[in-house]
């Protein structure tokens, strides 16, 4: 591995960004087939790298990681209170009515079929997902998506609540709109937070690759 070939979109002494490619783990998963994955390369050049937030396997995308148990610690509160704003772009299925809106759906675990979660007004958790029309064609809509809360694949369950389930997503999509796609067309486009260390605002960018 080198830092070209896996995207190296930033490092200084206190953070990493880089740029997932679809397909590949962003944590190790659970079996020997399952250890690969974008965090232990890039352990590999700097092994100080951890893990602040994760990305689906099928998600491409900007990844940060905090250089140190301190800068992870205090990048995943940035995380946690809502200081780092993430926006992902997303092509879906159908007209989606109007220009911009919020989801506002709690999510739950769906233990009968996990990793699968679902919509759940009884026991689920406050989850709002804000999004924007990008660009419209016959039949599908190009999304900016902007998550307010960090649930489990909940882009993803909140566009198909609403019926507009992302193109090629394995998981969610009926069949007709999986096959539309090779692959799931969700990409982290932006992050934006303050530096850690000198508060300094950061904006990392990367265009959506479909």
């Amino acid at each position: 591995m080198d830092a070209l070939s896996e995207g190296l979109v930033y490092v200084d002494e206190h953070l990493l960004v880089l740029d997932k490619p679809a397909g590949l783990l962003a944590v190790p998963g659970r079996g020997e087939d399952k250890q690969d994955c974008l965090a232990l390369r890039a352990q590999r050049l700097w092994p100080d790298a951890l893990v602040v937030h994760r990305l689906d396997m099928a998600t491409s995308g900007l990844f940060l990681m905090g250089r140190g148990i301190a800068m992870q610690r205090r990048l995943g509160r940035a995380f946690a209170e809502r200081e780092v704003d993430k926006q992902y772009e997303a092509v879906v299925a159908g007209q989606v009515e109007g220009d911009a809106g919020t989801i506002d759906l709690p999510l739950a675990a769906d233990w009968p079929r996990r990793p699968l979660q679902k919509v759940d007004a009884e026991h689920g958790r406050p989850s709002q997902t804000r999004w924007t029309v990008a660009a419209r064609a016959a039949d599908s809509t190009r999304l900016l998506l902007e998550p307010l809360t960090g649930r489990t694949h909940q882009l993803r369950v909140h566009l198909q609540a609403i019926g507009h389930p992302i193109l090629g997503d394995a998981l969610y999509a009926p069949p007709q709109v999986l096959a539309r796609a090779p692959r799931l067309l969700l990409h982290a486009t932006r992050l934006r937070l303050a530096h850690p260390e000198g508060g300094e605002p950061l904006v990392f960018e990367s265009p959506a690759p479909f």
